[in-house]
């Protein structure tokens, strides 16, 4: 018997005393709805970064230098990545007091709704800077839901999940997120290929209005979730003194090292956000590439990445996290010059074949696990709470990216290494944090975190 499955209390029936066929039900329904949760949200939210990449500084904003329209709807986009912390504060207080599943549906909602305001907001010609004030609003409102959801999908999936296969279930969740990036990317592509001026006056608003058929698809998957194992021993021990302090400040008490370094390993996500915003303006709007050939690369490499991830992290389940996260990263700070490079050269089967490489295959290698091995370095009665807010506070640097790229090349095609450089330096800080990560992947369940000063009655009896 193993160890997990020894460290149950017998008195608690609980559905993880069910035969290991239910658990692997059970596994396959979590990572379902992480994949589909996870396509809606970055569908939604990657919407925002196409259009803001090719439509909004048009939009949005007063004409004028184009340059400094395009840094400001960059701007808005980062605007998201500052509320996303706040969001993991709030859903992941609520994911950790009342439960994983139902509070994925509120971050379901909650995007769902702001998103498709977005396609209905008035241009800047028709009520002026009231435009990019609402526009900031709902993008304040999808922060706060992209804050919760990724965590919440993630903990739920892992705590789930049988034992040898922590990292391949929670991977469907990173999986959905590149599923939402290739149906963004293909919204876009016929409105990219339309006369500007019907693109600007009515097509960009089709993406954000048909986010409501993802929505109701995920909504009544993840409706009809179980909640987490782990989460419902955890309330059948009824500790009164659980309450006693709010998720978030016992996280940075008894975690403050794992809050630390997976803040710094969550930087990673730069790499893929940098691309797909910056390398979309940099490619269609600053050099001379078509933004369908940008848009079509996005979906191949996004493609791979849905069927290579799986399989990263079924070898990080056999070898260990450290060992496919940290080559990874280094390999896809050294890959990133020759995509734009070949940007700057309108090299465009270099374009399509490095974007695979990097999306499908290098970046794929680390965003197959995180998903997994971010959420190991916390205890279950903070895992949401911890996954959530270090989470964001590392993607907040990958939001302002785009915004930093665009004024250090300063609209200059021939400086390609400039903009490639701003991923070297986040993979440094990435890289700091990996060296220091514990490595989980032998780790039972019930023990991750165990080593950190949780106070007694918080204690999981084992």
């Amino acid at each position: 018997m193993n160890r997990e499955v020894m460290s149950l209390d017998p008195v608690v029936k609980s559905p993880r005393s069910t035969p290991g066929v239910e658990k692997k039900k059970r596994a396959r329904k979590a990572s379902l709805a992480g994949f589909l949760g996870g396509t809606f949200e970055y569908y939604d939210f990657f919407i925002y970064t196409t259009a803001a990449s090719l439509v909004f500084n048009h939009v949005f904003f007063a004409p004028g230098n184009p340059t400094v329209a395009l840094i400001q709807s960059f701007a808005i986009f980062g605007v998201g990545y500052v509320f996303r912390p706040l969001g993991a504060i709030l859903f992941g207080h609520l994911g950790d007091r009342i439960g994983r599943r139902n509070t994925l549906v509120m971050t379901l909602a909650l995007m769902g709704a702001s998103t498709f305001i977005i396609g209905c907001l008035p241009t800047y010609n028709q009520i002026g800077w009231w435009a990019p004030l609402l526009l900031t609003l709902m993008r304040i409102f999808q922060g706060l839901s992209a804050g919760g959801e990724t965590a919440g999908a993630a903990s739920l999936s892992l705590e789930e999940s049988p034992v040898g296969r922590r990292a391949f279930y929670p991977s469907f969740t990173a999986s959905g997120i590149n599923a939402g990036i290739v149906l963004a990317s293909l919204a876009f592509i016929p409105v990219a290929a339309m006369e500007q001026e019907a693109r600007e006056a009515w097509g960009w608003r089709i993406p954000f209005l048909a986010s409501f058929i993802l929505l109701i698809v995920a909504y009544l998957v993840r409706r009809t979730l179980d909640e987490s194992q782990e989460f419902q021993k955890l309330q059948d021990t009824k500790i009164e003194t659980q309450k006693s302090k709010a998720p978030f400040w016992l996280m940075l008490k008894t975690h403050p090292l794992p809050f630390i370094i997976v803040s710094l390993m969550s930087v990673q996500i730069l790499i893929n956000t940098y691309m797909q915003s910056f390398g979309l303006a940099f490619g269609a709007q600053i050099g001379s590439v078509d933004a369908s050939t940008m848009l079509w690369a996005s979906v191949a490499g996004n493609s791979v990445a849905i069927l290579s991830q799986p399989l990263w992290a079924l070898l990080a389940d056999k070898i260990g996290r450290k060992k496919v996260f940290i080559p990874g990263q280094i390999l896809s700070a050294i890959m990133v010059y020759f995509f734009f490079h070949a940007v700057s050269e309108n090299n465009v089967p270099m374009i399509f074949l490095t974007t695979c490489l990097i999306t499908g295959g290098t970046y794929a290698a680390t965003n197959a696990i995180y998903t997994s091995w971010f959420a190991e370095q916390f205890n279950v009665k903070v895992r949401y709470t911890g996954l959530a807010v270090s989470l964001q506070v590392g993607i907040l640097i990958a939001g302002f990216s785009p915004a930093i790229g665009t004024a250090l090349v300063d609209g200059d095609i021939n400086n390609w290494g400039i903009a490639a450089a701003v991923v070297t330096v986040g993979v440094v800080i990435v890289l700091v944090g990996s060296i220091f990560a514990r490595e989980t992947y032998r780790t039972p369940i019930d023990e991750l975190g165990n080593d950190v000063p949780l106070p007694e009655n918080h204690h999981i009896p084992r």
